[in-house]
């Protein structure tokens, strides 16, 4: 993939340079096919990331945020006695997934059900954030500096 240039952004846009970074990085990333995982967008402010992980027990599982990014791990622990197979199609490899969550995107839970892992993610803005009405008074209500 050609490397992507968001340097113009940085011409006109205050505040901005971090997000320009981040989606450079994202186009030079390589994503992993391995395990499949779809994601979901719900309603206005949830998500819902599914990994499929056939083969993989809850205690070789892991899942941890870090700045920003969610990283979804699997570690097969090594199996008592030696399997031989006549064919094998469930892959079982060790695996880490990492998706960049949008700023106030939190992880709400996971579970482990039929082969699927689930993650519920919901975007939580602060209250000072959030839209709020302002009155509109009359003019000598007003504290104006004068």
């Amino acid at each position: 993939m050609r490397n992507l240039d968001f340097s113009h952004l940085y011409s006109n846009a205050v505040g901005f340079e971090r997000m320009a970074r981040e989606l450079e990085g994202l186009f030079d990333q390589k994503t992993s096919a391995y395990p499949p995982y779809n994601i979901e967008k719900r309603d206005h402010d949830s998500y819902l990331i599914t990994v499929a992980v056939a083969g993989f027990d809850r205690n070789e599982l892991e899942l941890e945020t870090e700045n920003g990014t969610l990283k979804v791990k699997g570690r097969k622990v090594a199996s008592m006695g030696e399997r031989q197979f006549l064919h094998q199609g469930i892959a079982e490899r060790d695996f880490e997934l990492a998706f960049k969550l949008s700023q106030h995107v939190e992880v709400q839970g996971a579970k482990l059900e039929h082969g699927l892992l689930t993650i519920e993610l919901a975007r939580e803005l602060p209250e000072a954030l959030k839209p709020r009405a302002i009155p509109i008074g009359k003019p000598e209500q007003l504290a104006l500096p004068g």
